[in-house]
């Protein structure tokens, strides 16, 4: 493992706005040493968005197929959480829905024509064994048409930062299978390309805002439409559950992706002693007829991730920094409160050659000053400063995701104090100030 040396210039340092708790040089994993069987593939830390395994991950040329559908459920999820659905709504099947179910390429499962189902049986639908009906009934649905929904679609990728994603549809079918149901303007057989940063990037906003969604995605099965003739049993195309050959504990999502016949896309998320990451396998190299290819794969980029990185403890859950245990309080009835951690702190940093983890590579900041104060009153559990951990190295992090950030809060209510001794103190500090 090749030690990169990074420099810090204590001059520039002193220019941040935020304070430093520690920086030095930092040993990080090359990848030099390994390389997946595919188009492109990354991993990152799912609680930062660090990256931890970058390959070809900027071509944004690359089919991603069904995890398209990932984008569709998370604008489903957004679209409950601002009361717009519920997920026992009803959304009807249109024609071009029901099209799609007798389409022999396209996975699918029975939909009856003119049909309707919730929101939720549609989702399950969406996640597990990648109903491309389901994606564009949900579609209609939200935005009317499914290419308003492709913009809805564009658009979510461009807050994100990604802006050089193409999509064309909300299922990831190529236009051939769409029976002229396609984007305007664009090309007969089109197709959703996206790099693997950007998949990336979409899991981890899908499940930092939307968690969840893990709840649907380690299942194996699901029961839909259960107590009407459509009642089925969903069965989910990620052979890395239980159950499978090519399972792995701790799996627990995201979405399988075809770009012919056999599934060669794969994004992944896996907790291994409570470190989440997440990882994208795009267009695997000659994928196997019983579709194990993008699976092994990204079992080997799991190894490799928890081979080279792991996380370490800064803080425990209602405990203090010892960089910054507490900060004080004007016009309260005491003079400092203090800080404490809402939940366990633990960055992520590469191993150090000797196996033990390189702390040395983290750089920790808090937003305020150590000579900072509050005014009062100060409630318990008001967040008063944030800590950010940051691991930089050639990898970076994905965009807008610069460090971790967490907050500090306070360990207890300090009460205002009475209103004369807030008048006296504050005589008190005019007077040394200014006379």
């Amino acid at each position: 493992m090749k030690k990169i040396a990074i420099i810090f210039c204590s001059f520039l340092i002193s220019l941040s706005v935020l304070s430093d708790f520690s920086v030095s040089a930092a040993t990080t994993p090359t990848t030099n040493d390994f390389t997946v069987a595919a188009k492109s593939a990354i991993a990152i830390d799912a609680s930062s968005g660090k990256i931890l395994y970058a390959q070809n991950s900027d071509d944004a040329s690359t089919r991603i197929a069904s995890i398209t559908k990932l984008l569709t459920a998370y604008l489903v999820y957004k679209n409950v959480a601002e009361n717009k659905l519920t997920w026992n709504t009803k959304v009807p099947i249109s024609d071009y829905a029901y099209e799609l179910t007798q389409n022999s390429n396209a996975s699918n499962i029975p939909l009856a024509q003119n049909g309707q189902y919730t929101v939720k049986d549609l989702l399950n639908a969406l996640l597990l064994p990648s109903a491309n009906s389901a994606a564009v009934a949900l579609a209609e649905k939200i935005a009317g048409s499914e290419p308003k929904f492709v913009d809805m679609m564009t658009k979510q990728m461009k807050d994100w930062g990604i802006t050089d994603s193409h999509l064309v549809n909300a299922s990831g079918l190529p236009n051939d299978d769409l029976n002229g149901h396609i984007y305007p303007g664009s090309g007969a057989s089109a197709t959703n390309t996206m790099s693997a940063k950007a998949v990336a990037t979409l899991s981890y906003h899908l499940i930092q805002d939307f968690p969840e969604i893990l709840q649907i995605t380690k299942k194996t099965e699901i029961p839909f439409d259960t107590g009407n003739e459509a009642k089925m049993t969903l069965t989910n195309t990620n052979q890395m559950l239980s159950g499978f050959s090519t399972s792995r504990t701790g799996v627990d999502g995201l979405k399988t992706g075809s770009t012919s016949f056999q599934i060669d896309c794969f994004a992944g998320t896996t907790n291994q002693n409570g470190f989440r990451i997440i990882t994208v396998v795009l267009e695997a190299t000659d994928p196997a007829a019983d579709n194990s290819t993008p699976f092994t794969l990204t079992n080997q980029l799991m190894n490799y991730v928890y081979g080279h990185w792991r996380t370490t403890s800064l803080v425990q859950k209602n405990q203090s920094l010892d960089d910054f245990k507490e900060i004080t309080v004007i016009d309260g009835k005491e003079k400092s409160v203090q800080l404490v951690a809402p939940q366990n702190i633990t960055p992520v940093v590469p191993y150090a050659t000797d196996g033990s983890a390189d702390t040395k590579s983290l750089t920790v900041k808090f937003s305020k000053e150590k000579t900072a104060s509050v005014e009062a009153t100060v409630t318990k559990n008001q967040k008063l400063v944030t800590l950010s951990t940051t691991v930089k190295d050639s990898l970076g992090y994905l965009p807008n995701c610069t460090a971790e950030q967490i907050p500090l809060v306070a360990k207890k209510t300090v009460p205002r104090s009475s209103a004369p001794k807030v008048f006296w103190n504050h005589f008190v500090n005019f007077v040394n100030e200014k006379l």
